[in-house]
């Protein structure tokens, strides 16, 4: 669990990513700094994380990292800027778009294959599906926010993976569930 100082600190990381990202995106010289030291506690951990950016309400942008080997601080460094300009699903974010973006950070914990189905529990964990190469990930907020109950939560991520629907159900697809510790930011 991360300290209400630490939330802090990795909202302010990634708006400067973000920042940085939108508003020097036409300069191809230009390098992301480092954040500076790695931190201590929470934010020198390696984990997982997401950076998904919302305007209005409504996605617009979502890139994230399942593991890291970079301190959680470097990671939401790297990956808060590539949210707001590299979500392939959405054009870059403007500068003028900025006033708009709330941002969310999914901090997420290891994996863990499961062997039913019954082990998933809808508003607490997301899903990972891999079947050969194809992967896709869901987290855990977005089967809640669609009111989507356990199977259609299956589909929706085989389907990400660019998968049958019914994927899940084969004996060679593994599954995987994961929690998130969500950081909400209302205003830039």
């Amino acid at each position: 669990m991360l300290t209400a100082r630490e939330k802090k600190q990795l909202i302010e990381i990634a708006w400067k990513s973000i920042r940085r990202a939108v508003c020097t995106r036409t300069d191809e010289s230009s390098e992301q700094p480092s954040v500076g030291a790695e931190g201590e506690g929470s934010l020198a951990e390696r984990v997982g994380v997401f950076v998904t950016l919302h305007k209005k309400s409504r996605l617009r942008g979502c890139l994230g990292w399942i593991v890291s080997d970079l301190p959680l601080s470097e990671t939401v460094n790297d990956i808060a800027g590539r949210s707001a300009t590299e979500d392939p699903r959405f054009p870059p974010v403007t500068e003028e778009e900025l006033t708009d973006i709330r941002v969310d950070l999914s901090i997420l914990s290891p994996l863990k294959e499961i062997s039913s189905i019954e082990e998933i529990q809808v508003g607490t964990h997301g899903l990972f599906i891999q079947a050969g190469m194809y992967r896709g990930l869901l987290l855990p907020q977005v089967a809640v926010e669609q009111g989507w109950d356990r199977n259609r939560f299956l589909e929706e991520t085989c389907e990400k993976a660019g998968l049958p629907s019914d994927q899940w159900k084969h004996s060679e697809t593994r599954i995987y569930i994961f929690s998130a510790e969500i950081i909400e930011q209302e205003t830039p």
